[in-house]
């Protein structure tokens, strides 16, 4: 009896591994995302990718052409952040592109950083528009609108087996988002818009966390802008922590063109982190190597007002500065400086396509890998 009873749990054991087995493999990923460990994140933005390689774009390092994944990985860098737009006219950043893009992040083993915008363009502090499907929706109904957007997004992800290990909800949103109902900049810096916009931020995260099968392994960001100014991130920080949002990472931008000097950013992550209690990510930034030009769109950043002092546009003075951003990152007290994410490195011209960001990329007008590129990630 008792053999007989060994028998039949073994091959119960066995069948229910089998059963296991199969499941985990009819996942399109590597279903592994708990096993990765990412001590830095060494992150860039490359949401353009599909656009830029549908314009013929090519990139090469010191082994050769290769996509960029490959070259990116190979100098370093670990995570991927990919922008997602709601109803986009040109249909790039839509959620089948991100997708896909999904994919080949995991195909590479690195970190997912999936960034909502909440809008069908750009989303920035100057313009915060709320996707057309949304438009005049009074709160509430705006509310389980963005909550159900947000579940499905994450359900399509998590089922392909490619689920983000960090969510950004809304970009740069120091002004608010889906204007005009999560507005708090002007005269919609009021405490009821204030209130608004932590109800539509708590339904975001609910989103996420209820889209994902393993809710515990995901981390929540939300950012701002201007990571060098300490007031501007006290102001919008303190209104969130006085109507219990709750979120995981703060996360900033900075380039000098626009958020000032590198000390006024040391001194405000110092603060930042241990007023909330949080890890912080500098989650855009981008220096240029030349001013010159390589096509006959207006670069972004064209002037000598672009830059910061110390450090010329040159590839010696774009490898200076991320020498010097990393170092302060990464000395953030108590170790919650946790990364760093270069905006768009691979925005170059391509034939019959211009970028005005073609001189602060990674790589050259040629489509060669600058030196920078393994300065930002600590490669050198």
């Amino acid at each position: 009896m008792i053999a007989r009873l060994r028998f039949f749990v073994t091959g119960f054991l066995l069948l229910s591994g089998l059963i296991l087995l199969l499941n985990t493999s009819c996942k399109k990923g590597s279903g592994d995302k708990a096993g990765r460990q990412f001590e830095f994140l060494n992150g860039a933005d490359i949401s353009s990718t599909p656009e830029l390689e549908d314009a013929g774009v090519v990139y090469r390092d010191s082994l050769g052409e290769a996509e960029i994944f490959s070259i990116l990985k190979r100098h370093g860098f670990n995570s991927i952040r990919l922008k997602l737009w709601h109803t986009p006219e040109r249909g790039y950043n839509d959620l089948a592109h991100v997708a896909e893009m999904a994919r080949r992040v995991d195909e590479q083993g690195m970190h997912f950083l999936l960034n909502f915008h909440y809008s069908d363009w750009w989303a920035d502090p100057g313009k915060q528009f709320t996707p057309k499907a949304w438009e005049g929706l009074p709160l509430a109904v705006l509310k389980d609108s963005l909550y159900q957007y947000t579940r499905t997004v994450l359900e399509t992800l998590d089922g392909q087996g490619t689920p983000p290990e960090m969510v950004q909800i809304g970009n740069e949103i120091r002004t608010g988002m889906l204007w005009p109902v999560g507005q708090v900049n002007g005269e919609f810096d009021t405490r009821e818009q204030w209130d608004n916009l932590a109800e539509l931020l708590i339904a975001a995260r609910q989103g996420v966390l209820d889209g994902l099968s393993r809710p515990g392994e995901v981390s929540v960001m939300i950012q701002i802008d201007n990571g060098g100014s300490n007031s501007l991130c006290r102001t919008f920080y303190d209104s969130l922590m006085v109507r219990d949002v709750a979120y995981d990472i703060i996360g900033v931008s900075f380039y000098p063109h626009w958020h000032g000097r590198l000390d006024s950013l040391e001194l405000n992550l110092a603060d930042i982190t241990q007023r909330y209690d949080k890890e912080v990510i500098v989650v855009e930034t981008a220096y240029p190597f030349t001013l010159g030009w390589n096509d006959d769109d207006g670069n972004i950043w064209g002037s000598e007002k672009s830059l910061h002092e110390g450090y010329p546009p040159t590839f010696e003075g774009q490898v200076a500065f991320f020498r010097e951003l990393r170092r302060i990152v990464q000395d953030v007290p108590n170790g919650r400086g946790i990364g760093l994410h270069y905006w768009e490195p691979g925005l170059i011209s391509a034939p019959g396509r211009g970028s005005p960001w073609e001189n602060v990329a990674l790589f050259d007008f040629d489509g060669m890998a600058v030196p920078a590129m393994d300065a930002f990630t600590g490669n050198e």
